[in-house]
């Protein structure tokens, strides 16, 4: 079954089943579910998470919000932690997050919608594998550390699920081109983590740059705020494996390498083996709303240049500690992107400027808050709520905000600039190729070799 319009009809044949492949029931009654009950129980989404962290989580709780959308499984190494930061509210038995954590926050919520106050039916598992072998499960949304997302989201399209993925969408180029393929080979609806792409405000300066509001478009500065955990010391030593932790499968894909508390959970993402720093985790989303504006989506820059970059010389945290880096597009557009201690865009153009500081816009001249997009000017894509898009598009088959193509040249965007600023230099690149022109160094770092027994 390769489509999820084929899965459901599938189910729609079966739906006398009492049970699915796994002995838990297919569907969550129509009663637990309050308004869906008028809905029929095949129309309904099932879901599964793959990766319940902190925004694992979040994403969880977004899915299970929705009256259309059931929640039959969650997945992740972690049976449950307090480990991955003091800012997140204490949830199963103390601990913050983890499978067992998350599998409590859905029963929970379902059990409260119950006449008998209780429901079990929630699978948690160590292994996304089991998840994607159950064929009554429709999508995934995958919430892992960068270097667990393309292996996921290629066996889940293969497997005919549609796919929820956080930003950045992969570790490295190749493989957000196979994650891209997969998906698109098999017509699987799939939503990127960049949720600016839902936001009536970000849309509206989009579509301000690309109707020539500040005149042609030439110039983007943008920064990205600074790493926000300190790193251990040159001289750490390993530690060994707590119980609630399967490290090996953590690992998974990425070499093989001690453990080390500060290598694992939130700080995954300030070692290059897992993650491309700041770059790629706040570049993530200022990128794409450059991408937007720009009207690029389906390509990128030619040139990369470092300007000034800082990393650390040794130690566990390996990611750029000041990110500093220029882009050039074929249009001419100039973009650089700065490590400061706030985000902030603007956008320059030969008539004015937009600038976007706290979340909040001002701009040249005066008259860009009050102008109206006529009826015949370019119209950007109208989503206010990501996961609710992708639930629509689920169902319409229709794309969703950002799609994996879109996610993808956004994230390569923020990979290539890695890769400028660890060699040092200036390079060019063929967005139709996705190669360098000038550089087998760099042509090697666009993809890294995976650890057996997994490969894309």
């Amino acid at each position: 079954m390769r489509s999820g319009t084929q899965r459901r009809t599938f189910l729609k044949q079966t739906a006398g089943a009492a049970l699915g492949a796994m002995g838990l029931p297919l569907f969550v009654p129509s009663s637990v579910l309050g308004k869906a009950g008028r809905m029929a129980p095949s129309e309904r989404i099932t879901l599964a998470s793959i990766g319940v962290g902190g925004m694992g989580t979040n994403n969880m709780r977004a899915f299970l919000a929705q009256a259309d959308v059931q929640v039959v499984a969650v997945c992740d190494v972690v049976e449950a932690s307090d480990e991955y930061g003091h800012w997140y509210k204490k949830g199963w038995n103390g601990a913050w997050f983890g499978r067992e954590p998350a599998r409590k926050i859905v029963e929970s919520e379902y059990a409260q919608k119950s006449p008998s106050g209780s429901y079990k039916g929630c699978s948690a598992y160590v292994d996304f594998r089991e998840i994607i072998a159950r064929d009554d499960i429709d999508a995934v949304c995958v919430t892992t550390p960068d270097h667990w997302h393309a292996i996921p989201v290629i066996m889940a399209a293969n497997a005919g699920k549609d796919i929820y993925c956080e930003k950045p969408l992969s570790l490295t180029v190749a493989e957000g081109r196979a994650m891209a393929q997969a998906a698109q080979r098999h017509n699987i609806v799939f939503q990127t983590g960049t949720m600016r792409r839902s936001s009536e405000q970000y849309r509206h300066i989009s579509e301000l740059v690309r109707n020539g509001r500040i005149g042609k478009l030439r110039r983007v500065t943008s920064t990205i705020g600074g790493n926000n955990k300190e790193a251990p010391a040159h001289d750490w030593k390993p530690m060994p494996v707590p119980a609630w932790l399967d490290y090996d499968m953590w690992l998974g894909p990425a070499p093989w390498a001690p453990y080390h508390k500060d290598r694992c959970l939130y700080t995954f993402r300030f070692g290059l083996d897992y993650s491309g720093g700041q770059t790629t985790n706040l570049g993530a989303h200022v990128i794409d709303v450059i991408q937007w504006a720009n009207g690029t989506d389906d390509t990128g820059p030619v040139e990369f240049e470092d300007t000034g970059s800082e990393w650390p010389s040794d130690g566990l945290f390996t990611t750029a500690t000041k990110v500093s880096f220029r882009a050039r597009y074929a249009n001419g557009v100039e973009l650089t992107c700065n490590t400061e201690k706030t985000e902030f865009w603007r956008f320059e153009g030969t008539d004015g400027w937009i600038e976007v500081r706290d979340n909040k816009w001002t701009g040249s001249p005066e008259s860009l808050k009050t102008t109206v997009i006529g009826p015949n000017e370019t119209h950007l894509y109208v989503s206010n709520d990501h996961h609710r898009n992708f639930v629509d598009c689920m169902k319409s088959r229709q794309i969703t905000a950002a799609p994996v193509e879109i996610g993808h040249r956004s994230t390569s965007i923020c990979l290539l600039g890695n890769i400028a600023m660890r060699l040092g230099r200036k390079l060019h690149w063929d967005p139709v190729a996705e190669r360098f022109t000038d550089s087998d160094e760099a042509n090697q770092m666009l993809y890294k070799p995976l650890r057996g027994p997994w490969h894309l």
